[in-house]
């Protein structure tokens, strides 16, 4: 069979079953079946991309594969926003995906320029400052600024800014204090890393018994975890095996 015929087989028979748990009109089935790759086209921005624009789960996923294809796609859009109206919120965006993007300087100087009026000690863009310092290998700015985003916002709670602030705290060779905030960050922190990164400082530090004990429980929780979650924390899962290899 030649893998033309295979994949129209394949699409036709992945639409008929869409129409069947969807409840679509049971009609489509015949025109699938019988007009292959054309009926298969129509179907897919007749009945299934509608649908998709209304679900958030398939927009995320739509996003993703936009990204791939082209990754400054939504910093250029952010940009010309921005270029057309510099407002608070427009000069966010891009700083957010001036930091997605990897473009810590320009994040940071949007961010910083951001910090002004009655958003001076904003939380978010606080973060976003931290993180773009960090990203340009200022661990101390960064350390400060989260110093400051506490003391000005004592209430605000963020489990990425703790991860954050535990790392700047490990970056100034300050073990003890970096351990202690890696043993409270890990504690409901929605993914591995935060794991993962306490368990490398063990080592470091010396104690393998409880980095061993870090770097199984990365394993075990994603083990029962949907293969979703294990698509996304593959880095971290990968990084605790490799860890547990070189102390066995």
């Amino acid at each position: 069979m030649s893998p033309i015929l295979l994949l129209s087989i394949v699409l036709q028979i992945a639409c008929c079953v869409h129409v069947v748990r969807t409840g679509r009109p049971m009609y489509w089935i015949f025109i699938l079946l019988v007009f292959s790759y054309i009926a298969v086209a129509i179907y897919f921005f007749a009945e299934i991309l509608p649908g998709m624009r209304n679900d958030p789960g398939a927009r995320r996923v739509v996003r993703k594969v936009a990204a791939k294809i082209d990754p400054e796609r939504e910093k250029r859009h952010a940009s010309r926003q921005f270029g057309l109206s510099d407002t608070q919120a427009n000069r966010r965006r891009l700083a957010e995906e001036s930091l997605a993007s990897g473009d810590f300087q320009q994040a940071a100087e949007l961010y910083q320029g951001a910090l002004k009026g009655l958003y001076e000690t904003d939380p978010e863009t606080m973060l976003g400052l931290a993180k773009a310092q960090f990203g340009l290998g200022q661990p101390q700015q960064a350390r400060q600024t989260l110093d400051a985003l506490i003391a000005a916002n004592p209430n605000y709670r963020s489990k990425d800014g703790h991860l954050l602030y535990a790392r700047t705290v490990e970056a100034s060779g300050d073990m003890p204090a970096a351990l202690h905030e890696y043993e409270n960050v890990v504690q409901g922190y929605p993914g591995e890393e935060a794991r993962a990164r306490y368990g490398s400082l063990l080592v470091r530090s010396g104690d393998t018994g409880k980095a061993k004990e870090i770097f199984n429980e990365i394993l075990t929780r994603s083990a029962a975890a949907p293969k979703y979650y294990q698509r996304e924390q593959r880095e971290w899962i990968d990084a605790a095996k490799r860890e547990l290899a070189a102390l066995n």
